[in-house]
């Protein structure tokens, strides 16, 4: 019977410990996708929350996997101050755009190529929470824009808004024009008599 009491009593203290562990977790937060214009800059955002105060510790990783699954490639390091690759396809097209005080850990590529296409993680450690999400961003760098839902719907909205606008005038004007007209037949039918 002990046996069983002491095995139920690690179960219950693990699943505690567990549910401890998951709950000061650092959590990472990105946009799933972006589409950028070729030849364009892209920040690419990346907010993380800690259950600990931001320590002198934190250290954040960007890295890089290509669409072809080559290979993952190292982006940006920060540990203290930023840290610019040293070599490969994002030397000198990679800066720091974050600010740690505001959880802010993103990052700007800059002259964007089809050959950036693929997915970026963003990783943050916050001593004591070592352990967390790692933010995923899908970037698809395309030749131009494509004419979307939202862009309908704002050329709609503005071309209602123009016809509505000419309407209102269109009205205005003439009941100002048959306000003339009606003055001007007064004054006629006045002097007539």
């Amino acid at each position: 019977m002990r046996g069983r009491a002491w095995l139920g009593a690690a179960l219950v203290l693990g699943a505690q410990l567990r549910a401890l562990w998951l709950a000061a977790a650092v959590e990472v937060h990105t946009a799933k996708e972006v589409v950028a214009v070729n030849g364009t800059n892209q920040r690419l955002k990346c907010t993380f929350s800690s259950s600990s105060p931001v320590s002198q510790q934190l250290s954040v990783s960007w890295n890089f996997q290509p669409e072809d699954l080559s290979s993952h490639e190292p982006v940006f390091y920060y540990l203290k101050e930023p840290y610019k690759p040293p070599l490969g396809r994002f030397k000198e097209r990679v800066t720091w755009d974050g600010n740690i005080e505001r959880n802010d850990v993103s990052i700007i590529i800059w002259n964007l190529q089809p050959s950036d296409n693929g997915t970026f993680t963003c990783q943050v450690t916050n001593w004591p929470d070592v352990y967390g999400t790692i933010g995923e961003v899908r970037l698809r760098v395309v030749q131009k824009v494509n004419f979307s839902e939202i862009h309908f719907l704002a050329v709609a909205v503005g071309s209602a808004s123009v016809l509505m606008i000419i309407v209102v005038i269109a009205v205005i004007v003439c009941r100002q024009r048959r306000r003339k007209a009606r003055d001007k037949r007064r004054e006629v039918a006045d002097t007539e008599r």
